[in-house]
C-alpha cells in the first residue's frame, strides 16, 4: 500500500482548478497525491494555520508532516508525487523560479477571469459545475 506524499488544497468552485485535479487524479496511480476541496462547506481552514480568504487566493498543499506550501511550490510537489515531476523541473532554477512564481500569482489573481475565457460560466466569482 502507498503512502500519501502530499496533499493538494484545491478551489472545487474554479473549473481551471478541477481541469487540474482531474488531469492530476487521473495519473495519481500509486495513490501518493491526496486532493481537499476547499470550497466544501465542511472544509475548515484553521486546521492548516490559515483563513478561507488566504486559501482561496492562491494554492496551498499540506506535507505529511503538517508543513503547509503554497504557490508553485504545490505543482512541484504534485506533479513529483505522480510521477511527472520532469515537467515542472526547471521551475527550480534560480532565474526561472522567479519567472514561474510571479506568473503563478498573475493566474492565482485572475482565475476565474480566465475561467471564462475557456468557456466556464463563472460570474461575480461562482463558478456552476
Amino acid at each position: 500500500m502507498s503512502t500519501v506524499e502530499f496533499t493538494m488544497l484545491y478551489d472545487g468552485d474554479c473549473p481551471l482548478c478541477r481541469r487540474e485535479v482531474e488531469f492530476l487524479r487521473k495519473r495519481n496511480h500509486r495513490g501518493r497525491l491526496a486532493f481537499e476541496d476547499i470550497s466544501c462547506a465542511d472544509f475548515q481552514a484553521e486546521k492548516y494555520g490559515r483563513t478561507q480568504q488566504e486559501l482561496m487566493a492562491r494554492i496551498h498543499g499540506v506535507l505529511p508532516g503538517g508543513e503547509v506550501v503554497e504557490g508553485v511550490e504545490v505543482f512541484r510537489r504534485a506533479y513529483e508525487a505522480v510521477g511527472l515531476g520532469f515537467l515542472l523541473a526547471a521551475s527550480r532554477l534560480p532565474l526561472l523560479r522567479s519567472l514561474f512564481d510571479f506568473a503563478y500569482s498573475v493566474f492565482a489573481r485572475n482565475r476565474i477571469r480566465l475561467g471564462r475565457l475557456f468557456g466556464n460560466r463563472c460570474e461575480d466569482g461562482e463558478c456552476r459545475h
